[in-house]
């Protein structure tokens, strides 16, 4: 009974945090993926969703083998991914995956 009210707590610490990020300007929306790569939590349309997550637990999954063949005692922490338009930071676990989209803010540098 301890452990599932332990559990519950955890899972409204994680909502609360979500909901914090998601309300940050510029912030497009955070998918969650299980340890398979399957979204269990997202602020995104389903399909969106899907499409990001298969894309980007294969890169994930490269860019951590990537750190561990530099070096085998380390791992990887955070990914982020920036092109013209968008941003995607990448926090990886050892259950979950956590995916935010951002537009990208570029600066008016004159």
């Amino acid at each position: 009974m301890k452990l599932n009210f332990i559990f519950q707590a955890q899972l409204a610490d994680v909502e609360e945090t979500l909901k914090r990020i998601e309300a940050h300007k510029g912030v497009i929306g955070t998918v969650v993926v299980n340890a398979e790569g399957i979204p269990i939590r997202t602020s995104l349309d389903n399909s969106s969703a899907v499409q990001y997550a298969g894309l980007l637990q294969d890169l994930t999954m490269r860019a951590r083998s990537s750190v561990r063949d530099m070096d085998p005692q380390n791992d990887l922490t955070f990914l982020r991914i920036r092109s013209k338009k968008h941003e995607i930071m990448v926090s990886p676990g050892e259950f979950s995956t956590f995916y935010i989209l951002d537009k990208r803010q570029l600066l008016d540098v004159q």
